[in-house]
C-alpha cells in the first residue's frame, strides 16, 4: 500500500489528507497543532491516516513558519549590505498613497533599521555596465562586523544587479569567506531579479529575516521523517501555488510565505473544475484566521508582486487577503462595544469549550452556546466539547456588556461575518468584481459554519462546501504541480522590438526552467513552460501581465500588434478603459515551468455503507430564535440527496450549518451545494 500525503500545519489544527495510490479512496484526519515541537502535532495527525511513514511515496506539506515570525516580529538579526550612497533606500522606502487619508495610518517599523546597514563602494549602470568596480575590502568590513556583532544574516542588495550580478555574486563570495556556513548571505538579485530598487531591497530583506527560522524548520522536519523511514523527498508548498522539494525551499525560503494558505486556493482551482463554475471565491477560516483568494476563469488569480505586513515583496504570489478572524478570534468589550479579533486563543488554551484553561469566549464559545457544533462529536469524536465552560465564558462578557447570553452569542458571530464579509470586498469590489457573480467556496475548520452568512451579506446565491473542508488547503496540494518562476527585465517600446533578442531570452529563460524541474525530479514528458510578459502604455508606471500563447513567434509578423490588442482587452476588463494604437512599452519577461505530477484517479464519491445513525433533533439560535434542527453525518449522505434547512452537518474535519432559508444538495463529487433563499 503506497499514499499520496498532504499536510497543512495551521495555528490551531494540522491537517493530513492521504490518497491511497491501490484504492483511489482520499482519508483526512486532524490533531492539535503543538507550538513547542510542531513535529508532535504532525506525527500525531500522520498517524491518524497512515501507519507507517514507509509507505508513502509522496509527501507535501505548508507552513507558516516564515509568516509567523514576521508576524510576530520574531525573525533574524539582519545586516544589510548597500551600494554607496543608497543605504537609506530601505529606511526612507515609499510614500503609501493608498492610505493618505488614513489619519491612523503608521508606517511598519523597518525590519533592518538604519544603523544596521552598511554601505560599499562600486556602481553598474542601467544596462548593467560597470562604472566603477566593487569596494570588496568594505565587502569584507561588513563581513567582520556582521561576525563581531553576532548578525545572523546579511542581506546584500546592490543598484541594478537584476542587471547584471557580477558586483552581488562577488559580495556573496567575500561574505561566505568572512563567515562561513553559520551567517546566511542572501543576494537580492536571487531573491527578486526585477528592477524598483526597494521593492527588490525589501524582499531580500523579508528573505534574511524568515530564513534562519524556515531553513531550520525545514531542517527538523526532514531529519525526524527520515528517522520514521520516509523514503521519498519532503516537498513544501510555494506562494505561488506549486510545489518544490525542500533542499530548494531552505535556499529560497522567502518562497514559502504564504506556503499554508495557498494550498487551499489550488484546491478552489480543482474544486472549481470539478464544479463547472470558473470563478470562485475561496474562503479559509481556521482557528486564527481568515483567508480570502479567487479563482478567475479556472486559474487562480496570482500576481507578481505583494506585500507582506506591509512590506512590499516582489516574487509571484497567490492573491490572498487575510484578516485575524477565525474560531479562536477572542470577543471582548471596547468602548461600551462588542470587539472581536485579531487576537486569537490560538490552539494552547484554546476556546473555552475546548477545557484546556481557557476562559475568554471565542468565536467557537458563541457557536458552541447558539447549538451550532455537536459538542458530543467535534473534529470527528476527537474531541468533546465543554459547553458548560462556553456558556461561563459568554455569559462573563454578557454580564460586562448588558446583554443576554444568546443575543451576545449572535453578535459575537454577526461581527466576525460583517468583518470577513469586508475582506472578501476587498478582492472583489475594490477590484472591479461583483461578489454575486462567483461561487463561495467554503473550508477550513469553521469556513462552513460562517458561509451562508457571509454569502448572504455579499448577495452571493450559492455556496459550496468541498469533501474535507477542514482538511481542505491540505486536499489542494495534492494536485498542484511542481513550479518555477524567472524573470528577466526586457525595456524596449513595440516600435523598436527585436523579436530575435526577444525570441532568443526566452528559450534562455525557458533552459533554466526545464533545467530546475530535472534537478526536481520531473521526467521530460511532464515539463512544460509559460511565457508572459510585463506591458504598460508609454508613461505609465504600472504594468500588466499578459501572457504568451498561440503559435506566434517573437520574431515572426505581427507579433507586437497581437500583444499589444491582447494587452489592451486586458486593460479594458481590469481599468474600465484602453487606448488602441497607442504606444506600448515592454518591462520584463516572465517564464513559469511547471511539471506536472502523476494524475490522481480518485474513485467516485460513495457515501458511508451501512445504516446511517439516527438524526439528532436538537435547538440551534438562528436570527435569534432556537429552532429545532437535525444533526447529520456527513459520510452517510448520497450523491442526489436533496436536503430543506435547518440543518448542522458533522464530519471529521468541520461542521456545516445550514439556516431555515437555504436546501442543500450533494452533488456527484460529494460537495455540498447550498443555495441561498430570503433576501441578501
Amino acid at each position: 500500500m503506497t499514499y499520496r500525503v498532504a499536510m497543512d500545519i495551521g495555528g490551531t489544527f494540522t491537517d493530513v489528507v492521504a490518497y491511497d495510490e491501490s484504492s483511489g479512496d482520499y482519508l483526512a484526519a486532524k490533531a492539535p497543532t503543538t507550538p513547542g515541537d510542531l513535529a508532535e502535532g504532525v506525527f500525531a495527525s500522520l498517524g491518524r491516516v497512515v501507519e507507517d511513514p514507509a509507505e508513502i511515496a509522496f509527501f507535501v506539506h505548508g507552513t507558516t513558519q516564515g509568516l509567523n515570525a514576521l508576524l510576530e516580529r520574531k525573525g533574524a538579526r539582519v545586516l544589510l549590505l548597500a551600494s554607496a550612497g543608497m543605504g537609506d533606500v530601505y529606511t526612507i522606502a515609499r510614500g503609501n498613497r493608498d492610505r493618505m487619508f488614513d489619519l491612523h495610518y503608521r508606517k511598519p517599523k523597518p525590519l533592518v533599521g538604519w544603523a544596521d546597514t552598511a554601505e560599499a563602494a562600486g556602481r553598474l549602470d542601467w544596462q548593467g555596465e560597470e562604472v566603477a568596480p566593487l569596494d570588496e575590502e568594505a565587502v569584507r568590513a561588513a563581513g567582520r562586523r556582521a561576525r563581531e556583532e553576532g548578525f545572523d544574516t546579511v542581506a546584500v542588495a546592490f543598484l541594478f544587479s537584476y542587471a547584471n550580478p557580477a558586483h552581488e555574486l562577488r559580495a556573496g563570495e567575500i561574505l561566505a569567506e568572512e563567515l562561513g556556513e553559520d551567517v546566511l548571505v542572501v543576494l537580492s538579485h536571487q531573491v527578486a531579479g526585477e528592477w524598483r530598487e526597494y521593492e527588490r531591497t525589501s524582499s531580500a530583506v523579508l528573505e534574511a529575516y524568515t530564513g534562519p527560522v524556515v531553513r531550520r524548520y525545514l531542517g527538523r522536519i526532514q531529519e525526524r521523517f527520515a528517522e520514521r523511514g520516509l523514503g521519498v523527498p519532503v516537498q513544501v508548498m510555494q506562494s505561488s501555488g506549486g510545489v518544490v522539494n525542500a533542499d530548494w525551499a531552505r535556499q529560497r525560503p522567502l518562497q514559502t510565505l504564504l506556503s499554508g494558505p495557498v494550498g487551499g486556493t489550488m484546491g478552489g482551482v480543482a474544486a472549481a473544475a470539478l464544479l463547472g463554475r470558473p470563478n470562485a471565491i475561496c474562503v479559509d477560516m481556521g482557528g486564527t484566521s481568515f483567508d480570502v483568494s479567487l479563482v478567475l476563469g479556472g486559474r487562480p488569480d496570482i500576481a507578481n508582486e505583494g506585500t507582506a505586513d506591509g512590506f512590499p515583496v516582489l516574487m509571484p504570489l497567490v492573491n490572498l487577503h487575510t484578516i485575524g478572524a477565525g474560531g479562536g478570534s477572542i470577543a471582548y468589550a471596547e468602548a461600551g462595544g462588542l470587539r472581536v479579533g485579531p487576537e486569537s486563543a490560538g490552539a494552547q488554551p484554546g476556546p473555552a469549550c475546548y477545557g484546556r484553561g481557557g476562559t475568554r469566549p471565542t468565536v467557537t464559545d458563541a457557536n458552541a452556546v447558539l447549538g451550532r457544533v455537536d459538542p458530543d462529536w467535534f473534529a470527528g469524536g476527537h474531541m468533546t466539547l465543554d459547553t458548560a465552560a462556553a456558556h461561563r465564558a459568554v455569559d462573563g462578557l454578557a454580564a460586562e456588556l448588558g446583554l443576554d447570553p444568546l443575543a451576545l452569542a449572535d453578535g459575537i458571530c454577526g461581527v466576525a461575518n460583517a468583518k470577513m464579509a469586508q475582506a472578501i470586498r476587498t478582492l472583489t469590489v475594490e477590484h472591479g468584481l461583483e461578489p454575486q457573480e462567483f461561487t463561495l467556496l467554503a473550508f477550513g475548520g469553521a469556513g462552513p459554519m460562517h458561509a451562508v452568512e457571509i454569502a448572504r451579506e455579499l448577495g452571493v446565491r450559492e455556496v459550496v462546501v468541498p469533501r474535507f473542508p477542514g482538511a481542505f488547503s491540505a486536499w489542494g496540494m495534492l494536485g498542484t504541480e511542481v513550479r518555477r518562476d524567472l524573470t528577466r527585465q526586457f525595456f524596449t517600446t513595440d516600435s523598436d522590438l527585436d523579436g530575435d533578442a526577444m525570441a532568443a531570452a526566452l528559450a534562455a529563460l525557458a533552459a533554466e526552467g526545464l533545467a530546475a524541474l530535472a534537478d526536481q525530479g520531473v521526467p521530460a514528458e511532464r515539463r512544460r513552460v509559460e511565457h508572459a510578459v510585463d506591458l504598460r502604455y508609454e508613461g505609465q508606471d504600472y504594468t500588466l501581465t499578459v501572457p504568451l500563447t498561440g503559435p506566434a513567434e517573437p520574431s515572426g509578423p505581427g507579433f507586437a500588434k497581437a500583444v499589444a490588442d491582447r494587452f489592451a482587452e486586458q486593460h479594458e476588463r481590469r481599468y474600465g478603459h484602453a487606448t488602441p494604437g497607442a504606444p506600448i512599452e515592454f518591462v520584463a519577461l516572465r517564464s513559469t515551468a511547471l511539471g506536472a505530477l502523476p494524475a490522481l484517479a480518485a474513485t467516485p464519491y460513495r457515501p458511508q455503507p451501512g445504516e446511517p445513525p439516527a438524526p439528532v433533533a436538537k435547538q440551534v439560535v438562528f436570527d435569534g430564535r432556537p429552532v429545532e434542527t437535525p444533526v447529520l453525518r456527513r459520510e452517510f449522505l448520497a450523491a442526489g440527496e436533496h436536503l430543506a434547512g435547518p440543518a448542522v452537518i458533522v464530519e471529521a474535519t468541520s461542521t456545516t450549518v445550514v439556516p431555515p432559508d437555504a436546501t442543500v444538495d450533494v452533488d456527484r463529487n460529494g460537495f455540498l451545494v447550498i443555495t441561498l433563499g430570503g433576501a441578501a
